[in-house]
């Protein structure tokens, strides 16, 4: 096979930056090595550069179709591919939901053509799901177990386990919204802290609890885990499990207002910290933003009307970055969580500079630290709760050997392709 392009560099391959040459031939890495010979193109990216694997987001919540005023499949996309997110997993609770094989068709066909990176498209679990048709068309399935936005919950037992048992029967991964709505109140609420005791850290290990006693071993992953002892309960079942960057930066007495409002809620500051430390220990698998956008104004209602969700595709790996230029972690952590696991659990041939794998590549200067502007950032709802934060954010971007950002803008088109086809 004919090279096309070789990337040359400090790369990070099998958990080691070392020099490589990197091979490419229709979008995909052909050769790894010292010396690549060959190719119409040769890119060396300097001594004082490194190159990694584009990142996944496992959890985005596009809004598209339906809730465009929110956020659009342009817009999303183009937040994430700033953010060094070459592919994304987007959630079926858009309106209508995607339920069936003919609204996952047609969200399949109303995307199409828009998207800046790669994508795959959920497939909510719902009573009756027929998920042997569903499950070639999409990477996998979503089961909200609590109440939010959308109306696709699924909770009672014998609605419930037939459900699962169908999807998980097809071999695809089922990622769930693990908290238990029995345990979910309805009371006013005013504030954050009210916002945490309508849905309590019991709802997440009763959800995490049930699952585990009739479908321990199972391939689910719990999405969004806020305490750790949901953490441990996970892992004891044999779960895999992945983690947002606004359950380990915020906490609920500090960050009163409907900006931090989201499902499962902020917890308190001890919990929190326990939280961060099992993700400094590596116990978590993966990162997911659960970039859940919406219009400033509605966020600008009083609290108990505000929706609830926070914008993060765009901030949670560059903030990321800026723990490893810290040496708050390894790079190998940010790796794994960020791009290998997510690629690896979702079946998805990125993740990794490796021969068969999406030629998905980063180009970071890890001197280049800064701080995010809000004004700056690309998701259609305007606001983020992480203006001020460090962040190293990669100057190029390459999607299937493709560059969609060049010195930090974008300078592509939308060649984003369905994962599944």
């Amino acid at each position: 096979m004919d090279i096309e392009k070789v990337i040359e560099g400090r790369a990070f391959i099998d958990g080691e930056l070392r020099y490589a040459e990197i091979g490419i031939s229709e979008g995909r890495i052909v050769t790894v090595g010292r010396l690549v010979s060959g190719g119409d193109k040769r890119v060396d990216v300097g001594s004082s550069r490194i190159i990694l694997p584009g990142f996944m987001d496992p959890h985005v919540h596009f809004r598209d179709p339906g809730m465009t005023n929110k956020e659009t499949f342009d817009t999303g996309t183009m937040a994430a591919v700033h953010g060094g997110v070459t592919c994304v997993l987007d959630m079926p609770n858009t309106k209508p939901p995607v339920t069936d094989v003919q609204t996952l068709l047609d969200k399949k066909a109303s995307v199409k053509g828009r998207a800046n990176v790669d994508y795959g498209l959920f497939a909510a679990v719902t009573a009756n799901v027929n998920a042997g048709m569903i499950a070639p068309l999409a990477p996998a399935f979503k089961l909200f177990m609590g109440s939010t936005t959308g109306n696709i919950l699924l909770d009672e037992d014998e609605e419930m386990i037939p459900a699962v048992r169908d999807v998980l029967a097809t071999g695809k991964r089922m990622s769930v919204h693990a908290e238990d709505d029995h345990l979910i109140a309805r009371e006013v609420e005013h504030c954050t802290r009210d916002h945490l005791r309508n849905r309590p850290a019991e709802a997440e290990w009763n959800a995490i609890r049930r699952l585990a006693s009739n479908f321990g071993g199972a391939k689910i992953n719990i999405c969004h885990l806020t305490t750790p002892e949901g953490l441990d309960m996970a892992r004891a079942a044999g779960f895999t499990t992945e983690v947002t960057m606004h359950h380990m930066m915020f906490e609920v007495d500090r960050c009163t207002g409907a900006e931090y409002k989201v499902n499962p809620p902020l917890r308190d500051i001890g919990c929190r910290d326990r939280l961060f430390k099992r993700f400094l220990a590596g116990d978590i698998d993966m990162l997911g933003s659960d970039h859940a956008p919406h219009a400033a104004e509605e966020k600008a209602q009083e609290f108990d009307a505000a929706p609830g969700g926070i914008p993060g595709v765009e901030t949670t790996m560059p903030i990321v970055m800026d723990m490893v230029r810290r040496d708050v972690i390894p790079m190998s952590q940010a790796v794994r969580m960020g791009a290998e696991n997510p690629g690896r659990l979702f079946s998805v041939p990125k993740g990794r500079i490796a021969v068969g794998y999406d030629a998905d590549l980063l180009v970071f200067d890890m001197r280049g630290s800064s701080t995010i502007d809000v004004r700056r950032l690309h998701s259609k709802c305007g606001h983020s709760p992480y203006g001020g934060f460090g962040a190293v954010f990669p100057e190029t971007v390459m999607v299937r050997g493709e560059v969609q950002v060049e010195d930090g803008e974008f300078c592509g088109e939308p060649l984003g392709r369905d994962v599944c086809g």
